[in-house]
């Protein structure tokens, strides 16, 4: 029997920081500077707190408790600022799952979709070529090109009991 994850070609994927070394990304002044962002101690720390190891779906509040966890002398105010202008520059994408509470992750450079578990907010990025070509198709079918899409998909761990 195929399960419905092979059938429909869905891949886990990993993004910054999940395993990545310094020779998977570049250096965080080039990101800046290709970015068109002046290079400043504060991009610089909050750039390298989204670059490191660890969960990479982080609150602008996670990012400002890692700082000071490593002993930064950078406030909150200037952290939302700082993934504000990432943001509009296109180096962070920001998500507002179930909550509504924003989060924030590196741009990666190919599509990925997520799921996020209801119970305990983990969220798995995934990709599935056979899911992307359905949402083709189904716009097309309704007379529309698809531009762009946002998929998330809200799960719960089955009890396998």
């Amino acid at each position: 029997m195929t399960s419905l994850r092979s059938a429909i070609d869905v891949q886990p994927i990993g993004g910054y920081g999940l395993g990545s070394t310094i020779e998977d990304t570049t250096l965080p002044q080039k990101d800046l500077k290709n970015a068109g962002l002046k290079v400043t101690l504060p991009r610089l720390k909050v750039l390298e707190v989204l670059e490191a190891g660890g969960p990479h779906h982080l609150s602008a509040e996670d990012v400002y408790r890692k700082l000071i966890a490593s002993d930064e002398s950078v406030g909150l105010a200037t952290v939302y600022r700082v993934l504000t202008q990432f943001e509009s520059a296109g180096i962070v994408d920001r998500h507002n799952f179930d909550d509504g509470h924003a989060v924030y992750e590196l741009a990666h450079e190919s599509h990925h979709d997520h799921m996020v578990d209801i119970d305990t907010g983990a969220v798995t990025e995934f990709v599935s070529d056979n899911i992307e070509n359905l949402q083709k198709e189904l716009a097309r079918e309704y007379g529309f090109d698809l531009i762009d899409h946002e998929l998330v998909l809200y799960v719960r761990k089955r009890d396998e009991t």
